[in-house]
């Protein structure tokens, strides 16, 4: 046996994905890479790790055997890597977080001080839709969730960190002239939606039947970029998060429409389980936060009074 930790983590990932496309995505490597180191690994074993059955690739139990201890292995060299900081003073440990999609414009400027000061503390952060993010928070697979809405049936302690606000844009091409009312906007022109559960897609759908609009035509789309980029071409207009759209609202691809009871605004909220017993490094974070959260938000988040509706 002459397998490598790095061929360790590829197949711990793609045992966990059971894709290796979606694991060379994650692991930051190219397909033809990961496909390499996984039959390099593979061939030191005379049984089958993985199998392809029509077009998915399956684990086999074997596999799945080798998958736990690959992840045993991987476990005590951090531990090791952990320990040597420790002795040498420094904070060490893991920081797991799971951000809803649009998140993905707030959290890293929340996490780039702290993780510069400590190069000790690796960062996991997925990305991913809302139900995947609760899920994984009730699960504990995470330290910390970053949300706009809090979840109803979990006991969560939160940072509320900044406002979330959501207007309704539309192609700066698009002519409304014809437009008399802001009714007439959502019955004349097509209105884009987000997929089923998510926060943005709720929020939109309470406004509208708050307001008692009626939409004639709507289109769904299962990413904040998809809207954004659906938007932009003049395919139609959304209620969307301003966090998200900073740059073509500058570059004046994309205009605030004014309409009465918008921007709705929410709040970013990062949140932890109250039974949850947070690590060092999980601490350290929250007071981190609760330090530099206004800084963060003066410095980064200045340009957020610059829209308003118009």
């Amino acid at each position: 046996m002459n397998y490598t930790l790095h061929q360790l983590q590829i197949f711990l990932k793609v045992s966990q994905i059971q894709s290796i496309t979606k694991a060379s995505q994650e692991l930051h490597l190219t397909q033809p890479a990961v496909s390499i180191q996984l039959k390099n690994f593979q061939d030191q074993f005379p049984i089958p790790l993985t199998e392809v059955v029509g077009r998915k690739l399956y684990i086999t139990d074997f596999g799945k055997e080798i998958a736990l201890a690959a992840e045993k292995i991987l476990n005590e060299v951090y531990a090791i890597n952990y320990k040597t900081l420790a002795f040498q003073g420094e904070l060490y440990g893991r920081l797991k977080i799971s951000v809803v999609s649009t998140g993905k414009y707030v959290m890293p400027y929340f996490l780039s001080d702290f993780m510069n000061a400590n190069a000790g503390v690796d960062l996991i952060m997925d990305v991913t839709n809302k139900s995947r993010v609760v899920e994984s928070l009730e699960l504990n697979e995470v330290d910390f969730a970053l949300v706009s809405v809090l979840p109803e049936k979990l006991k969560v302690n939160s940072i509320d960190l900044m406002p979330n606000k959501l207007f309704f844009v539309g192609s700066t091409d698009l002519n409304y002239t014809n437009i008399k009312t802001k009714k007439q906007v959502f019955e004349a022109l097509p209105i884009i939606y987000r997929e089923e559960g998510s926060a943005t897609r709720n929020a939109m759908e309470r406004f509208i039947a708050n307001h008692n609009y009626l939409v004639r035509k709507k289109m769904e789309l299962t990413s904040n970029e998809a809207v954004k980029q659906a938007v932009v071409s003049g395919l139609g207009c959304s209620i969307m998060p301003l966090i998200g759209i900073k740059n073509e609202l500058k570059n004046k691809d994309l205009k605030i429409i004014k309409v009465k009871g918008l921007p709705i605004t929410t709040n970013w909220n990062l949140i932890w389980l109250k039974t949850k017993k947070l690590s060092p490094a999980a601490l350290a974070y929250l007071e981190f936060l609760n330090a530099n959260k206004q800084d963060i938000i003066d410095q980064k988040f200045s340009w957020f009074t610059e829209f308003k509706s118009s």
